[in-house]
């Protein structure tokens, strides 16, 4: 795990929910955690202030850093990803993004298709992406203030249910996917046990709930989260997102402990 990964995680599912800020002593010390050194805690948080993740305030002889409304932002994106999935039947209708952009422009296009992708778009052709959510919404939002990105959206309907499954398996490897999302089943179904029986504890709890969201939060940011009509045979992803959940809730009590444990050391 990467330590401004790490950071983000520390942030995103604990302290933000502890005003948003920690002391630099405090995010040291859950750093060590996972053997990353003090001097590198220093760099990192620094660098985030400098991109605008994090802003920094004196208390005495201490730092503070403070979530921006940026992260703010990305932390909400992030956790609806991860942990929302979509329910109800699908309407049976497509929602397209058919784009242009100067070819001068490569990294705005870059820059458009990995909006299309985080927001659940797969690639049925160059130009042509697709969703069976309506986000297009979201896809203007984003680049409303760029005059080189054309967007057309079409909402539409296959011949059949067949060509459904064909488009989806076009536009996106759910083969694998989901061989990814089996094996983290593999990993994680098998430790429920003794998450339920209230092991581990303190620190190798926070240890654990971080490398779950760690090892889980990948495959989200990849998953279309398509209606069952769409999915292959044999779909692990929504046994695992039921696994996860369960195993987040189980070692919340203790994580958190340890974090309330060291936030309070540090007097804040």
């Amino acid at each position: 795990m990467k330590p401004r990964s790490l950071v983000f995680d520390l942030f995103g599912d604990y302290l933000r929910y502890r005003g948003g800020e920690v002391r630099l002593r405090s995010l040291v010390t859950l750093m060590d955690c996972f053997d990353v050194p003090e001097s590198t805690v220093r760099v990192v948080a620094a660098r985030m202030r400098k991109e605008g993740w994090l802003d920094a305030r004196r208390e005495g002889r201490e730092t503070a850093y403070v979530l921006t409304d940026a992260s703010w932002r990305l932390l909400d994106e992030g956790r609806e990803r991860i942990f929302a999935r979509a329910i109800g039947p699908w309407d049976g209708q497509w929602h397209m993004v058919i784009y242009s952009v100067p070819e001068a422009d490569r990294a705005l296009r870059e820059q458009l298709r990995k909006k299309l992708s985080w927001l659940g778009f797969g690639m049925l052709s160059a130009s042509v992406w697709i969703s069976p959510h309506d986000r297009i919404a979201e896809v203007r939002e984003s680049f409303a203030n760029e005059s080189a990105v054309r967007i057309d959206a079409l909402h539409a309907r296959s011949e059949s249910a067949a060509a459904d499954r064909d488009m989806a398996a076009r536009s996106w490897d759910l083969t694998g996917l989901n061989k990814e999302y089996g094996e983290l089943l593999d990993r994680y179904r098998p430790r429920l046990a003794d998450y339920r029986a209230g092991a581990p504890r303190g620190r190798d709890a926070l240890v654990e709930r971080m490398r779950l969201i760690h090892d889980y939060r990948l495959l989200p940011f990849r998953d279309p989260d398509l209606p069952p009509e769409l999915l292959p045979e044999g779909w692990a992803g929504r046994r695992l997102h039921e696994v996860f959940l369960e195993a987040h809730g189980l070692l919340r009590a203790e994580a958190e402990g340890y974090v309330d444990e060291v936030i309070g050391a540090a007097g804040g």
